[in-house]
């Protein structure tokens, strides 16, 4: 008895989850070939948390769509900025916290030179 059956009661019918449409992931090595580096430094970005990456059962790494994209956007940084990547990891997370607070000013109408810095 699984402890989906045990929550629903014995007499419970299974229930069946089926994917609409199967979630593509790019390998390591396709991820690494479409954005021109090393695997080896694919896995330091994946160790210093600049890429998401998943490990299957057997330890190797998946990527989702955007990683190739993700690795470009290190790479620019990397080379207009004399920053290591453990410092890019700040950058990146300043201009994500930057994309996100002009699209609320955005959306509420208000331009950024009308609110105080403080």
């Amino acid at each position: 008895m699984t402890s989906d059956q045990r929550r629903r009661g014995p007499d419970a019918p299974a229930v069946r989850v089926y994917e609409l449409a199967p979630v593509r992931k790019l390998s390591l090595e396709s991820v690494a070939r479409s954005s021109g580096l090393h695997p080896d430094l694919v896995r330091r970005m994946v160790t210093l948390g600049l890429v998401d990456a998943t490990r299957d059962h057997a330890g190797r790494l998946w990527f989702d769509l955007s990683a190739p994209r993700a690795l470009a956007r290190i790479q620019r940084l990397r080379a207009g900025l004399p920053l290591n990547y453990a410092s890019i990891g700040l950058v990146l997370d300043l201009l994500d916290r930057i994309s996100q607070l002009e699209t609320a000013l955005r959306r509420t109408g208000a331009r950024s030179d009308d609110l105080p810095w403080t």
